[in-house]
């Protein structure tokens, strides 16, 4: 059976999260749930391929048209590739099933904001810039973290579909492949596996390094504390408290409002360093200089208030953002390599 660098991507994470939670039974809240988890993505993984490979065979009798072949195969190529993206919902909170049994370290983090800049810059920021259009603008960048995605994925695959079908072409044994790229495997292909490995690479991470943000540590603790300096020990706390700080700026804007649906509907206290906003952000202008250079003209503005929103709407400490944009290279290699070895 015939599956994708990105269902390949996903099972390597599956499998190594499954060794994980054998490794940490005693000590997950709910290792049934996740388990169950873990079966549905394989039963969405394999349905979707059982299916493309069974109504393959209507499209390639004798009496069809060869054009409605390679139709279908690049239709259920990118739903495949949207299904694997679209589970990172699911992935991500599931990295909190496994920090929350870990002593929390944000006071090491926030203390490092301090030293460096003397104060809060999570804090400080918001209150410099209270007025509806910066709350709004910053916000505009953080929402549009996953349309960057869709629009570079989707932008690739429409330029990709102008040209004739890479989607299974034999590697090429005569050029090494470019940097963010995996030889043999079409660029649309190519660069989502590269972007869902990234995503897990940061997920690795926020495994073993439970660094829950300003939003979460700052409403812990206490904002006047925080003012003056305290950053406590926590231990566990966030094992069973999820509550954020009401979110800067202007609440009632558009996308203040979609920012903080978003944070209902699926955020946790995890993931905060390094910021994979920022990681993830910067590693689709790197692989969008590559492969649709244009599209940058759009992807810049929107990475720069997103660089800025993670901040302002106290997601993340400095350190965090300075993090992610020194990991994002990074990432992009150590992504590549695992994809070209799977491919």
């Amino acid at each position: 059976m015939f599956f994708l660098p990105v269902e390949k991507v996903a099972a390597v994470y599956c499998a190594l999260t499954c060794v994980l939670m054998l490794i940490m039974m005693p000590r997950l809240v709910d290792p049934v749930g996740m388990a169950v988890m873990r079966v549905e993505w394989l039963a969405m993984t394999l349905f979707l391929a059982f299916a493309q490979r069974f109504t393959a065979r209507f499209f390639a009798s004798p009496d069809r048209e060869r054009v409605g072949v390679g139709l279908h195969s690049s239709i259920f190529t990118f739903i495949r590739v949207s299904a694997q993206m679209a589970w990172l919902a699911v992935w991500y909170p599931d990295t909190y099933e496994f920090n929350r049994s870990f002593n929390n370290l944000d006071h090491l983090f926030a203390a490092a904001d301090q030293s460096l800049f003397g104060c809060q810059p999570s804090l400080e920021f918001s209150q410099a810039l209270p007025s509806a259009f910066w709350s709004e603008a910053f916000n505009l960048g953080y929402w549009s973290y996953f349309p960057m995605i869709g629009l570079l994925l989707v932008t690739i695959f429409i330029l990709e579909s102008r040209k004739p079908s890479t989607i299974n072409p034999q590697p090429s044994t005569l050029n090494r492949p470019p940097w963010g790229t995996t030889g043999g495997s079409s660029p649309f292909l190519s660069v989502a596996a590269t972007i869902l490995a990234a995503f897990f690479l940061y997920y690795v991470i926020y495994i073993f390094l439970p660094v829950v943000g300003p939003q979460f540590y700052f409403q812990a603790v206490g904002i006047a504390e925080i003012q003056q300096g305290h950053f406590p020990v926590l231990g566990t706390y966030f094992s069973s408290h999820t509550e954020m700080l009401p979110p800067p700026g202007w609440a009632d804007g558009l996308f203040s409002r979609l920012v903080a649906m978003a944070h209902e509907a699926g955020e946790r206290p995890t993931a905060a360093f390094p910021s994979s906003h920022i990681g993830i952000s910067t590693l689709l202008l790197l692989l969008a200089r590559r492969h649709a250079p244009k599209l940058l003209f759009v992807l810049v503005p929107l990475w720069t208030l997103l660089c800025c929103a993670t901040v302002y709407i106290q997601a993340h400490y400095v350190v965090d953002a300075i993090a992610g944009l020194i990991s994002a290279p990074l990432a992009l290699w150590a992504a590549s390599r695992l994809v070209k070895r799977l491919h």
